[in-house]
């Protein structure tokens, strides 16, 4: 009887049905979590109103503003890096392609936070040498460094995407091929990577929670470190609470900015 009544279902009713089961479990999920959490607990340990306002303004006059200075650094870096690394990748010189080849994927393969403690480790090997710009340009560099290794690809899938009739028809209007590449393929190729760049800034400031490993303190402070060391004050999970809130509120619009701009 079970089997004829099955059998008489559509795929439709099938369907419906299966999604009325899956609505009707995730509404009991829901219920228990609302009925059984302890609200009040966990409240006053990641949502403490006091604590939370003991942050401002420090939240967004340091750690807030030194997060956008390091992602900001680090994309600049790794946006004209990746470009020159993209174009040694697709050069017709083959050391270029080599050398491109495999500082890509060195610095892909290894993990970030790796880099960032090669970085700290650097005067120890090159002594008297200092990274320019201090704490800031620490944290740049590992930003760029490893930022420059992704998006050499993205660059070299856009110049490869921009048809060869552009070039063609520059050189036949007398360019060069340099300028060629330089007013016809590279703008046109900037263009087409608009959207996978945006989410490699996206990324980079996600990844700007690495320069704590550079043992930042006082005005260098980024985000995770400073809702780390706010934490442990208070002996309280509110800021970190906070600080991940905090990003939240950047990188949410920027990915919704990238689908816009990939849809467009």
């Amino acid at each position: 009887m079970a089997d004829q009544v099955k059998a008489r279902l559509s795929p439709r009713k099938k369907q419906r049905i299966s999604r009325t089961i899956q609505y009707a479990v995730l509404i009991a999920v829901a219920v228990a979590i609302v009925l059984y959490a302890d609200w009040s607990s966990l409240a006053q340990n990641f949502a403490k109103a006091d604590v939370a306002g003991k942050m401002l303004p420090d939240l967004f006059t340091i750690a807030l503003k030194n997060t956008i200075i390091y992602a900001v650094g680090g994309f600049a870096f790794s946006f004209v890096f990746g470009l020159i690394l993209a174009l040694m990748k697709l050069s017709p010189v083959r050391p270029y392609r080599w050398i491109s080849t495999i500082y890509i994927e060195i610095f892909r393969g290894l993990p970030a936070l790796l880099i960032f403690l090669l970085i700290v480790f650097l005067p120890l090997a090159l002594p008297g040498f200092e990274v320019p710009g201090g704490t800031y340009g620490q944290g740049i560099l590992g930003l760029g460094l490893v930022g420059s290794a992704y998006q050499a690809e993205v660059f070299r899938a856009g110049l490869q995407a921009v048809p060869k009739g552009q070039t063609e028809a520059a050189r036949s209007l007398g360019m060069s091929s340099g300028r060629a590449l330089l007013t016809v393929v590279i703008p046109q190729a900037v263009r087409i990577v608009i959207p996978p760049t945006t989410n490699q800034f996206v990324a980079l400031l996600k990844d700007s929670s690495l320069v704590l490993f550079l043992g930042v303190s006082g005005e260098y402070v980024e985000l995770a470190k400073y809702g780390n060391d706010m934490a442990s004050q208070y002996a309280n999970a509110t800021p970190i609470m906070v600080a991940g809130i905090t990003y939240l509120i950047v990188t949410i619009p920027l990915g919704y900015l990238a689908t816009r701009l990939e849809k467009r």
